[in-house]
């Protein structure tokens, strides 16, 4: 079991994320070049497609009072902001009105009642897209936060090959110094995501995207139409929409730091273990492929955990009691030996691997911390699964944020 699980895990890190980790950005130079262009040639004619930024809101007032001048700075020839505002009820109404004066790129959409045939987010997602006045959509949240001002040119730079419909970005969270561990769990369990559907992507199987940091064209929204296979379920306007139409041709990734958005993390650990089980609920949805995928990387994951110490401590113990010599003449001993090797090779593989990826996506969590994330995540792993096979409670009731 150690040796299969472990072996599974190597391919997957070996063969998959190391994809990530050695990726070579062709548009890298868009940040010191065609941005300033960019910004030089304000007013003049640009053959840069335009773009609707739409951001659903609901209660959501003082992260807009934040967002909307990063919005507004994003230096970049043709584009619009559209805020579409989901029954608040804590002045954003009043807020946006006051806003669109100010803002000559923005509108916004009030949506005032819910509607029984689709879920809120769905709903405003789907009203704001079929409004939008560009064919380039670029979602982000309302609690996110724009790198800098090139945020858009750098995400819309990897729409240049016309074989380009999708742009997966990165939207990593804030660190806080209040309760770091949980903090560092809630950065690395977004940077692992990421190293997934990065690295798929780039494998050729693609099957996931996060909305606070999203671009794809309206064309293909609407003629895939939108949200209708999942429009009841709660979740899943970014990863199901994403998991539904994306090819190994149409897909592009981006790793620059100027493009990422930053949220704000939960502050509890009751806060993020409720989202993360609204997240986790709508992967039963996926492609069977991509299930089997995850799963076979989540389930490998946690068994080398449980069985990797195991093993290693028994090698030991026999190797001092017997000496390492004899524990190699017996068959049982040189199985002992290959599958410590291989699972503290693992453990090197992947703290090398995921640890050069960190870096590269703005150093989200310290190198030295991840072979202690990685055992956490296995933990994470083996009760996430061990939940999501219960009986849901259904009456429990779940919201969009």
């Amino acid at each position: 079991m150690c040796l299969l699980s472990v072996s599974i895990q190597l391919f997957y890190i070996l063969g998959i994320f190391s994809r990530t980790a050695l990726y070579s950005d062709p548009d890298e130079s868009w940040l010191s070049d065609e941005a300033i262009q960019l910004k030089q040639s304000a007013g003049k004619p640009h053959t840069s497609p335009p773009v609707s930024i739409i951001v659903c809101a609901w209660n959501e007032l003082d992260n807009l009072q934040t967002l909307l001048p990063a919005l507004n700075d994003q230096v970049y020839p043709v584009f619009e902001i559209l805020i579409m505002d989901d029954r608040s009820s804590d002045g954003t109404r009043e807020f946006l009105e006051q806003s669109a004066a100010q803002y000559e790129r923005l509108r916004f959409i009030r949506i005032d009642r819910e509607h029984d045939h689709v879920t809120p987010k769905k709903y405003a997602l789907t009203t704001g897209i079929r409004n939008a006045a560009y064919d380039c959509i670029l979602l982000t949240d309302a609690d996110c936060q724009p790198t800098g001002d090139y945020w858009l040119a750098g995400m819309v730079a990897k729409l240049k090959n016309p074989e380009k419909q999708i742009v997966l970005g990165f939207g990593p969270y804030k660190r806080r110094k209040r309760n770091r561990w949980l903090n560092r769990l809630i950065r690395y369990e977004t940077l692992y995501t990421a190293v997934q559907y990065f690295s798929l992507a780039l494998a050729g199987f693609p099957y996931m995207g996060v909305g606070r940091n999203l671009m794809y064209r309206r064309k293909l929204f609407l003629e895939n139409k939108g949200f209708y296979s999942h429009i009841r379920v709660l979740g899943g306007d970014d990863d199901l929409f994403i998991n539904e139409v994306a090819t190994s041709r149409n897909v592009a990734i981006s790793l620059h730091p100027a493009t990422f958005t930053y949220s704000k993390p939960k502050e509890t650990f009751a806060e993020w273990w409720h989202q993360k089980q609204r997240h986790s609920s709508v992967g039963k949805y996926y492609k069977t492929r991509n299930k089997i995928w995850l799963g076979l990387l989540s389930l490998t994951h946690v068994l080398s955990w449980l069985t990797g110490p195991v093993v290693s401590l028994v090698t030991l113990i026999r190797g001092v009691a017997t000496g390492f010599s004899a524990l190699m003449s017996q068959a049982e001993g040189q199985l002992l030996v290959i599958a410590t090797g291989l699972f503290l090779f693992r453990l090197l593989a992947f703290w090398v691997i995921v640890g050069r990826i960190s870096y590269r996506l703005g150093r989200t969590v310290s190198w030295l911390t991840i072979p202690v994330l990685d055992l956490a995540m296995g933990v994470y792993y083996a009760i996430m699964g061990f939940i999501t096979l219960k009986p849901r409670n259904k009456n429990r009731r779940m919201t969009w944020k």
